[in-house]
């Protein structure tokens, strides 16, 4: 590798670590929803250069995370009621049809792969925040991995996390750890494996909604 490639490949490196630093912070909530994200400030906080922050940021505004202000500043993205109850009607939406489309095509090997993600997802519980939302994602997406339409889990995906930030406020209310989520979820993977897509689109869509109940409950005046 010459020395221009390998100048690249630590920009993109360094790109990557920004971006993937900063969406968690957004995620838990660390920054902020509507923060106002200053480079100077990024930069020296992640240990790096302003030309990684400007470009993991621009990355997350793609990914709806980030919203640009101006020509040159950029802010988490606000979070409202609203915003949450568009996220939470398309999740519904769409995660129904990839979840019918997925188990009308369902296989062995899907089966066998979504069984060993809620299982993983069930020991992940006593692992800490972060290791068991990688397995719980893991567990939402392996229901849908056989939809035959990449582009719609990807959709699903992405609201999946654009989520998450709202599915933390909730679970800071004094009421969220009554639910029974486990159960919930084994509900989910029961129908699935027996092919019964209504009851397990029912239980899905139950599963969202009631997460929705809780955090509409923290919101007041339409804002976080």
């Amino acid at each position: 590798m010459n020395m221009i490639d390998d100048t690249g490949a630590k920009e993109k490196s360094a790109t990557r670590g920004a971006y993937l630093t900063l969406r968690d912070m957004i995620l838990s909530g660390a920054l902020p929803a509507g923060e106002k994200l200053k480079i100077e400030q990024l930069r020296t906080m992640l240990d790096t250069g302003a030309s990684p922050v400007r470009e993991a940021l621009s990355l997350l505004t793609s990914d709806m995370l980030v919203e640009r202000i101006d020509q040159r500043g950029f802010r988490a993205a606000p979070a409202n009621k609203a915003n949450f109850e568009e996220i939470l009607a398309l999740r519904c939406t769409l995660e129904d049809l990839a979840l019918r489309q997925s188990i009308a095509n369902a296989s062995p090997a899907w089966e066998e792969k979504l069984v060993l993600a809620h299982h993983r997802k069930k020991k992940a519980r006593d692992k800490g925040p972060a290791i068991f939302e990688e397995a719980h994602k893991m567990f939402h997406m392996a229901l849908l991995a056989s939809s035959g339409s990449p582009m719609l889990e990807r959709f699903c995906s992405q609201l999946y996390d654009l989520n998450i930030r709202y599915r933390n406020i909730a679970a800071r209310s004094s009421t969220y750890e009554q639910r029974d989520a486990s159960g919930e979820h084994d509900e989910i993977l029961d129908a699935a494996v027996q092919g019964d897509a209504d009851r397990a689109s029912v239980a899905l869509m139950k599963h969202y909604r009631l997460t929705g109940e809780y955090l509409a409950r923290g919101m007041d005046g339409g804002s976080i």
